[in-house]
Formats: C-alpha cells, sequence, structure tokens
C-alpha cells in the first residue's frame, strides 16, 4: 500500500433534509489533496453527499490519485449481529441486507420502522435497537431504554476506548449515530458497487485499490476542534476539515501503521489510540 494523495472527511447524518441554507447536524464533507485546502461543502442531504463522493471518486481515478474517504460512523455492528441478522459474520453481508431494504427519501426514510422489524426477528421486539422518535409508536421499537434488553454486546471494541462515542444501537437523542449507520452503510455500499474493483474498505479488506473507505471520529481530536470553532462558525464543518488536514499531514509511514489493524467483523475507528499524533500534525 503506498500513501494517499487526498482526503475527503465526512460529517453523515442520519435525519431528513436539512435545507439550502448551511447549519449543523447535517452533512458537511472537508477535503485535502496535493493543491491544497478545500472550503468544507454543506451537502443538504444524502443523495446530494451520494452524487458528491461519486464525482469525487471520479476525478480521483481520472487524475490517478489514490483518495481516502473517512466517514464518521461505524463500519461494523458488535460481534454476533451480523451473523444473527444475515447467516454471516461477513460485516458486508449487513451492507447489502441494509441497502436492500432502506428506503430513503430527502424529506422522509424507514429507518425506525427498519429497526423495529430487525428487533421483531432479533429479540422478541425488545432490543438490540432503541430510540423512536417519531410521533407515532413503532412495534418493536421502544422510545427509551427502559423496556431493552439487548442479545449483542452494547458496544464494538473499539468503542471500550474510545471516550465519548455513543452506542451504534441508540437511533434517537443527542449525539446518537444508530440512524446514521442504517442510512449511511446504503450509501457506501451503492458507492462500492459503483466503482467495483476501484474501492477497498478498511479493515474489512486489504488497501490495494485506488480508493479507500475508513471509518472515523472527529472526537479524536476535540481540543483542536473546540480551540479553531469561533463565533458562529459550525463545528461540523470546522472538525472534518481539521481531520483531513490532520490526516494529510501523517508520515505515511505512521498512517499505514495506523491502518494496519485486525477488526474483521466489528471495524474500527481510524486513528484510535493515536490522537496526540493527530493532534501534533495539526500543530506542524
Amino acid at each position: 500500500m503506498t500513501g494517499f494523495d487526498r482526503f475527503l472527511m465526512v460529517d453523515w447524518s442520519g435525519g431528513n433534509d436539512a435545507g439550502p441554507t448551511p447549519r449543523k447536524d447535517a452533512i458537511w464533507i472537508g477535503e485535502t489533496g496535493p493543491e491544497g485546502e478545500e472550503g468544507p461543502l454543506y451537502q443538504r442531504n444524502r443523495q446530494v453527499a451520494e452524487e458528491t463522493l461519486a464525482n469525487k471518486i471520479e476525478a480521483a481515478l481520472v487524475a490517478g490519485e489514490r483518495l481516502i474517504v473517512g466517514v464518521d460512523f461505524p463500519f461494523g455492528y458488535p460481534a454476533g449481529f451480523a451473523e444473527a441478522l444475515t447467516g454471516e459474520r461477513d460485516a458486508f453481508s449487513v451492507w447489502r441486507w441494509l441497502a436492500e431494504r432502506v428506503e430513503d427519501a430527502p424529506t422522509q426514510n424507514n429507518r425506525f420502522d427498519l429497526a423495529g422489524d430487525i428487533n421483531g426477528r432479533l429479540a422478541r421486539g425488545r432490543g438490540p435497537f432503541w430510540g423512536n422518535a417519531l410521533k407515532r409508536d413503532i412495534t418493536g421499537l421502544s422510545r427509551t431504554k427502559a423496556t431493552y434488553s439487548n442479545p449483542f454486546p452494547d458496544r464494538r471494541k473499539c468503542e471500550t476506548s474510545a471516550t465519548g462515542t455513543f452506542t451504534c444501537w441508540q437511533l434517537a437523542g443527542a449525539g446518537a449515530v444508530g440512524s446514521q449507520v442504517i442510512m449511511g452503510v446504503p450509501v457506501l455500499e451503492r458507492l462500492r458497487q459503483r466503482f467495483a474493483g476501484q474501492v477497498a474498505v478498511w479493515p474489512f479488506e486489504p488497501l490495494d485499490r485506488p480508493i479507500a473507505f475508513v471509518e472515523i471520529w472527529p472526537g479524536l481530536i476535540n481540543g483542536a476542534v473546540r480551540a479553531a470553532t469561533g463565533t458562529g462558525e459550525i463545528r461540523d464543518a470546522v472538525q472534518v476539515r481539521l481531520l483531513a488536514r490532520a490526516l494529510s499531514g501523517l508520515d505515511p509511514l505512521r498512517l499505514r501503521a495506523m491502518l494496519s489493524v485486525e477488526a474483521p467483523e466489528e471495524g474500527w475507528i481510524l486513528g484510535l489510540d493515536a490522537e496526540s499524533e493527530l493532534m501534533g500534525s495539526l500543530a506542524a
């Protein structure tokens, strides 16, 4: 594996269309390449973001660049979930399963109903997902964790040492990432198929292709993000810009070492346990 030429970091969202005016809790893309740093791009919904990412991937392939695309949601679930849901331990079996069933439009999607359906299949409607944010009740999906009964681990191995991360089973509430996974994985799966043979997903595949999808978590550089976020600035935009800069500034050999991880079922967070190096890259 050689070094990367371009770094694209994405702050994702599991919610509905956020409107034309740039705002927080929406999708933002930060980019650093051979020509320098680009201003963060606001994406009002997943449909727009998917085409933006496809265009960026296409441009990198045409230019002969190696591109790393980081997205801030888990690429896998805690051990045991994939096999229980699909009959296979392969994380991509879940990607395919979700891509076939998620219904997504700018103003509505079926993530809560799908989570309720999964709960009914796996734990008689008492887990593993929880957090219904809709006004109507959903069979099998509780609004809170009060009646929750999870047959799987609450967190992945990487999250036990990542202070501040949220469990992928929580679909609603401040900081919840569960909806992002359900609504984000199908996008990555479609891009993976659209550019078949050109995309490798870390850490599930060897990074021997021009495009790499990796899992990120901007919380690793939280101190730098706080310091750089001025009055009126949108934190989501700041953190993708800084994380793209931090990763691009690392020595390629050190980045390669960070990518040497064995987590074939659950996935991993790029840069975990190397926070000081990422912060140092920003200070350089």
